[in-house]
């Protein structure tokens, strides 16, 4: 989609690999599609996806044997900034989180994240594996305070039908719905039987405010108004 007029900054990023070929290159944008025997497909889908919404563009050049660079081109604001930012605070916690995400490298760096906050992670790579597992816990004197759950699972089970399966062992489950793309599910994500909704890519802070408001609803109203 070519760029409206106007001003942008632009960041290139190139490498002297392998390079992709000429059949593959018109997909590598589509979500799911990935020539890695264990990729998900969905890391360059979410950020064309992302440039999108924010107005701007990515684009890429590449050549078989000598390698690939990517543009992406950023939208240039016309407000001047304020001269004090106000940075969120984080929020900490405690209590049992179950993460369900098929992406490794984004398991463990949300993982890392979620401890770093205060919270017991255990990691589940699609919804059959985090149903079985929260039941486990669910009849343990030790259950899940929270379930975080990607929306979309590569193969398996997705954040949609693993709530609607976990709704059935706990009517109470609290879930929250992970996803880098617009969806039904993050429109109305309620419909669906989850609590609260947090999009990717997501900052540490929005992690812990998102926790807090559903396992700490009233606590986390406080805070947000300076009582705490």
């Amino acid at each position: 989609m070519p760029l409206q007029p106007g001003h942008y900054v632009s960041l290139t990023v190139a490498d002297e690999g392998a390079g992709i070929s000429s059949e593959c290159l018109p997909k590598i944008f589509d979500p799911y599609f990935s020539t890695k025997a264990h990729g998900s497909g969905l890391g360059l889908a979410i950020c064309y996806s992302i440039m999108n919404k924010h107005g701007g563009h990515i684009s890429v050049q590449s050549v078989e044997g000598k390698g690939t660079s990517f543009t992406i081109y950023m939208p240039v604001s016309n407000f001047q900034a304020k001269n004090e930012v106000r940075e969120d605070c984080l929020i900490f916690g405690e209590g049992k989180v179950l993460l369900m995400e098929d992406g490794e490298s984004v398991r463990q760096t949300v993982q890392e994240m979620l401890t770093f906050l205060g919270y017991d992670v255990e990691l589940a790579r699609d919804g059959a594996e985090a149903v079985t597992l929260y039941k486990k816990a669910f009849l343990s004197d030790h259950p899940f305070d929270v379930v975080i759950t990607d929306l979309t699972v590569r193969g398996g089970m997705g954040g949609k039908m693993a709530v609607s399966e976990l709704i059935k062992v706990d009517p109470d489950v609290k879930a929250i719905v992970s996803s880098g793309y617009s969806s039904d599910a993050l429109a109305d994500y309620k419909k669906y039987g989850f609590c609260e909704v947090i999009a990717k890519p997501y900052r540490l802070q929005e992690l812990g405010k998102v926790l807090s408001s559903v396992i700490h609803p009233d606590e986390t109203c406080n805070i947000e108004n300076g009582t705490a």
